[in-house]
Formats: C-alpha cells, structure tokens, sequence
C-alpha cells in the first residue's frame, strides 16, 4: 500500500510511507536492488544519501528528507550560482574520495551520473544527494562530464526558466574550476549517453552540442589544479 503522493519526476513518483519514511515507485516497474545496495554502501560510509529501509521490485522505502533541493534554493535566491557550484564540486569529490563497491580496478569509483541542483536537498544536517537510479562504478571524470553537461543544458536553456540560465553557466564555471580531473576528456562518452536517455525530449537531445561547446569554453586547461576551497 501507498500513502498520499507527495511528488513526481520524470520515472518514478514518491509517496508518504510513514513517519519519517517515503515510498518510490519507479513506473516502468525497474527492480530497485542494485540502487538501493549502492545508497546502503554509501550511507555506512558516511556519505550523505537518505537512509534506505526496504527493496522490493520497483519499490524503495527509505528516510524522508525534509528542505529545498538546491535547484529552489538557487531560484529563491537563498543559494549564489558561485556557492552551489562549490557545494556540487564538494559532494563529488567527497564521492570520489570512497572506494568502489565492487569494481576490481582502483582507479574506478562510485559514480551518481545525474548530478544537479535538483537531486540535492538542502536538509538541516547538510546537502543530501538525492535519485541514485543511473548510479554504476566507472572513471571519475565521466561523473563530472555529465554533471556538467546537465549544467550547460540548463545554461544553453533546458530544464529551467530563462532567468536561471545565467546562474547556471556562473554555477558551472564555478563546479569545473573547483572539482579537478579532465571531464573533458569524457564529454562525448557523456553527450552519448544524454542522447540515449529515453526521457530528454527531442529538443532537448537538439541542445546538447551546443551544451557541449559550452562544458569546453568553460573548463580549465587540462591538467590544471582545481580552485583552493574556501
């Protein structure tokens, strides 16, 4: 049994599931194992992803996350693009820093592959990474590729309204300059793998050449260090 709906994405649509719990049901009926293993893996590591209780079929019960997702935050103008580029680079890194879960090869680690302002959630204890559904175990770089690439899709004029496009590329800007790596060199394995997501929409695909561009101009030269924090 379901609770009240409390919201829907794209795939998957979230229910109240008790105290302190919610309920998502991906619709296409997809098994949840896998996501909900790797958010358990990460959880006991210490790392800031909601706590998962059940899994079973297209089912994941887990804790209840209470704040804005980074993305209104950024809207309502309580967040900067400069600070939630920081704190996306932040959180990559942090993942990044964790061993693979099950990969043999230590260069591999944990990868999100849809990370963006609208999978964060601004809860009291701190940033909370949020849909692990596209998570696997590969290169570093290729995580920061796509987090960027989504970047630029919103700052070339996907996803969000148009006064947000220019704190998108502000932000993006920011999150390459502070995350390190060569997400460059894995920007066409990321536009393949945008251009094979059944849920983009036909003009959306059409942008992403152009967000592209925009990941190149913006990123610093290769091999460069990543911005001091602070």
């Amino acid at each position: 049994m379901s609770g009240a709906l409390l919201g829907s994405g794209r795939e998957a649509d979230v229910y109240a599931a008790g105290p302190g719990r919610v309920r998502r049901r991906y619709r296409d009926g997809r098994d949840v194992t896998d996501e909900a293993a790797v958010m358990a893996y990460l959880h006991g590591l210490g790392y800031p992803v909601p706590e998962v209780y059940e899994a079973a079929g297209a089912d994941l019960v887990m804790e209840r996350v209470d704040g804005p997702t980074l993305l209104r935050a950024l809207a309502a103008g309580e967040v900067g693009p400069r600070e939630a580029g920081r704190l996306l680079a932040d959180l990559h890194t942090r993942l990044h820093a964790l061993p693979a879960r099950t990969s043999t090869d230590p260069a591999d680690r944990v990868l999100h592959l849809d990370l963006h302002p609208d999978n964060v959630i601004l809860a009291a204890r701190g940033p909370v990474v949020i849909d692990w559904v596209n998570t696997t175990e590969g290169p570093p770089d290729l995580d920061v590729a796509l987090c960027a690439l989504i970047m630029a899709e919103a700052a070339s004029g996907s996803y969000v309204p148009p006064e947000l496009a220019g704190p998108a590329a502000e932000l993006l800007r920011e999150y390459l300059a502070r995350v390190g790596g060569d997400p460059v060199a894995y920007l066409d394995r990321a536009v393949a793998r945008r251009s094979a997501n059944p849920f983009l929409t036909r003009e959306e695909v059409a942008r992403l050449d152009a967000a592209a561009a925009l990941v190149r101009s913006s990123a610093p030269a290769a091999g460069s260090s990543a911005a001091p924090a602070g």
